[in-house]
């Protein structure tokens, strides 16, 4: 075969390629897309036949309700509130356990570990009514920390953390301790800096994770004022069931967050993705 014929095989290959790609990104984001547009339109204006892509009249009528009337922004703040207390307190516990597997030598270690793991297979329906018996018994259920607590550490956080410290040379460790540093020092000022990639990684998971989240707030917050998005959006569709452009706008709030952390942090989340992968 000529090398014309081989470009011109290649080329059409990389089109058919691209092409593809081109299709399955609109088919996915197309849900999305006509959510976003419903949000837009005034009340009644999705129920027609066959359904508009696009609002005749583009409205904020759906947003201003939803604040207004609905008191959507005491949930938005809701979830701020648990999603980023849990975030924060769940990678500085997940980033130490992950450093001891890795780094610390203790009695049981790799048996503790593997149990761990083995705790990976068990889905988590399973333990939510011990847990709540558990959060009961502390005093805890219908408060953001019944919430918080039970994300305070994850096997799979602590296993990330643990295959991406195992590449951290041991040198650097020894040194500090010949200069007299403790083991709190070279974690803080050391390790912690170094987790760095992986550690954003597991901000994006363990955020959206817990914003996202419905069953586990569901289950443990019995006051309305102290609903979760998720939780407030599930109710509210049970009120204003025929308010479909509504409810769109609430699944956009709900859904923007999330979508704008991803995008705005998705280089330093395959980047950990990757460097734990290689590394570990």
């Amino acid at each position: 075969m000529s090398g014309a014929g081989v470009v011109g095989e290649s080329r059409t290959h990389a089109l058919l390629v691209h092409s593809g790609l081109i299709a399955l990104t609109a088919l996915s984001l197309a849900p999305l897309l006509w959510m976003l547009s419903v949000s837009f339109m005034p009340a009644g204006g999705a129920s027609r036949f066959p359904p508009p892509l696009l609002p005749s009249a583009p409205t904020l009528d759906n947003y201003r309700a939803l604040f207004e009337r609905i008191g959507m922004g005491g949930y938005f703040l809701n979830s701020i509130v648990v999603s980023v207390a849990t975030t924060v307190l769940s990678l500085i516990i997940n980033a130490m356990a992950g450093y001891a597997f890795a780094k610390l030598r203790f009695a049981g270690r790799d048996r503790i570990f593997k149990t761990l793991l083995a705790a990976l297979v068990i889905p988590s329906q399973v333990a939510m009514l011990p847990l709540f018996l558990m959060l009961k018994q502390m005093g805890i259920i219908n408060s953001y920390a019944g919430v918080v607590v039970p994300g305070l550490a994850s096997v799979f956080g602590i296993f990330l953390v643990r295959q991406y410290a195992r590449s951290i040379p041991d040198e650097l460790m020894e040194a500090a301790r010949i200069d007299g540093a403790g083991e709190w020092r070279i974690f803080w000022r050391i390790v912690l800096p170094m987790l760095k990639p992986v550690l954003v990684t597991l901000a994006i998971f363990t955020f959206m994770g817990t914003w996202n989240d419905f069953m586990w707030p569901l289950i443990v917050l019995t006051d309305q004022s102290n609903y979760t998005l998720p939780v407030a959006l599930a109710s509210l569709s049970r009120e204003h069931i025929q308010d479909v452009e509504m409810m769109m706008a609430g699944a956009v709030l709900t859904v923007l967050p999330v979508l704008a952390l991803f995008l705005a942090l998705q280089r330093y989340y395959i980047q950990g993705l990757l460097l734990g992968s290689v590394k570990g």
